[in-house]
């Protein structure tokens, strides 16, 4: 585990110093648990293009799919 020094407002710190102690927990516990719920809750990262391509390789299954492009461009 990383050890980290952060600053807070002086009634923040009052409230994680009580919210810990009603959960019988230090309060780097509530810190975390905190950090959790919000990591949860963010959207994902975009993945790397690399990441997409290794991901759908293999997926398309009817043949050679440049010859597909093509026979669909021509209606255009």
């Amino acid at each position: 585990m990383v050890r980290t020094v952060i600053s807070l407002d002086e009634e923040d710190k009052r409230w994680l110093d009580r919210k810990a102690a009603e959960d019988g927990v230090p309060m780097t516990e509530i810190v975390r648990r905190a950090l959790r719920l919000l990591r949860a809750q963010a959207p994902p990262a975009a993945r790397s293009l690399s990441d997409l391509l290794e991901a759908t390789r293999g997926l398309w299954k009817r043949g050679d799919g440049l010859a597909y492009q093509r026979r669909l461009r021509r209606e255009w």
